[in-house]
């Protein structure tokens, strides 16, 4: 491969993978700010999907506030191999835990949004060192 081929195809993998960043990041962010202004659906989720009952706003603040933090670390780059391992963590324990949805699929068509989704975090991981565009170094 000549060097302008390879320099074209270098560009077109940062901009793909700028765009999963993005599209992963605007998912992650919304889930982020719902524990804000929806504490209460916070505790639905937990106890629902994951069998945490009890829950109380001030967990959904803190957890907001910590996934707050990680979800700007993973758009901006920082600690990739922690940042995007963790969202890719995050969203496979999402993702796997609405196993039931997936068994009525054409009643809960919205969760099979989650896998490509979840394909999206797994490559991000798999190549963060390529993923430059827009990053903190």
């Amino acid at each position: 491969m000549t060097s302008s081929m390879n320099s074209d195809v270098q560009n077109r993998l940062q901009w793909s993978l700028l765009s999963l960043r993005l599209g992963v990041f605007i998912v992650m962010i919304m889930w982020t700010f719902d524990k804000f202004v929806n504490p209460g659906h916070s505790a639905r989720i937990f106890e629902h999907f994951y069998g945490i009952s009890g829950s109380s706003d001030i967990v959904a603040y803190i957890l907001g506030g910590l996934q707050l933090i990680l979800v700007l670390a993973f758009v901006a780059g920082i600690k990739k191999r922690i940042t995007y391992g963790l969202i890719f963590v995050m969203h496979g324990l999402s993702t796997l835990s609405s196993y039931n949805q997936y068994i009525d699929g054409f009643n809960n068509l919205l969760f099979f949004t989650a896998w490509p989704m979840w394909a999206a975090c797994f490559a991000l991981y798999l190549l963060r060192d390529q993923d430059v565009k827009f990053t903190i170094k």
